[in-house]
């Protein structure tokens, strides 16, 4: 191969190389123009690189990470005086609250009727607040009423203890007991006794139907489910009127 034939070049060759030639020269002399331009990019850049100091007046927006964000101490000092704020308030509405003192109770030696004494009264026991003073007088009204002070121990939260401390301060008044007329209450009424479970009321509704009248305790004598036990407790609670 001639060397001359390397260096011969068409005539559409020749005319892309005078164009890729032109290309080039007009990209120097572009560059050389502006041969400033990446200095200041690379000092724009370098500005932009550094930490931007936030002050006081400085709003920084940045997307929620999901993070917990830092209260600026401003918010702190908000919080701070509403917190002042609630306290006060609640110092003014607990000032203004009545107050209510201690209930007096009864020198040794004072004696309470069980069975008319309300709340009030049963609270000047010693031993006795308002939740135990509730409680006896609701139990009392189920039963129709005391019979003996030993029925305190049955009182829902009065242990052998509690008791013990309290059963000197009263007496009892069987007089005041309203019983149930077995021959004319509801079988309803009947179990609604703390004596007296569903079984029994249905005996005794049974046994009413069968005989007519009920005369006394005879009537249950030969039955299972009315015990020794059930009688002693229940005879000052029947009538058989």
């Amino acid at each position: 191969m001639n060397w001359r034939d390397l260096l011969y070049f068409s005539k559409g060759e020749r005319k892309a190389l005078t164009l890729l030639l032109c290309l080039i020269s007009i990209s120097w002399i572009i560059l050389l123009l502006t041969d400033n331009k990446p200095a200041y990019f690379a000092d724009e850049n370098k500005k932009a690189a550094e930490p931007v100091p936030i002050t006081a007046d400085t709003t920084v927006n940045r997307p929620n990470s999901g993070k917990r964000q830092i209260p600026s101490s401003d918010s702190k000092n908000n919080f701070s005086r509403e917190k002042k704020e609630f306290h006060s308030r609640e110092t003014k509405n607990t000032s203004a609250r009545k107050y209510f003192p201690p209930t007096e109770k009864y020198p040794v030696g004072t004696i309470v009727e069980l069975n008319t004494a309300d709340t009030t009264i049963l609270k000047k026991v010693p031993g006795i607040g308002s939740t135990f003073a509730r409680r006896i007088v609701k139990y009392r009204e189920l039963l129709g009423g005391f019979y003996s002070v030993s029925q305190l121990c049955e009182v829902y939260g009065i242990d052998e203890e509690r008791y013990n401390a309290m059963k000197s301060w009263f007496s009892v008044d069987t007089s005041a007991i309203c019983k149930l007329f077995v021959n004319r209450v509801y079988i309803q009424d009947l179990y609604r006794h703390p004596y007296i479970n569903k079984q029994q009321a249905r005996i005794i509704e049974q046994l009413r139907k069968q005989k007519g009248k009920l005369t006394g305790w005879e009537n249950f004598q030969l039955l299972e489910e009315f015990t020794h036990t059930d009688k002693e407790r229940l005879t000052p609670y029947l009538s058989f009127e």
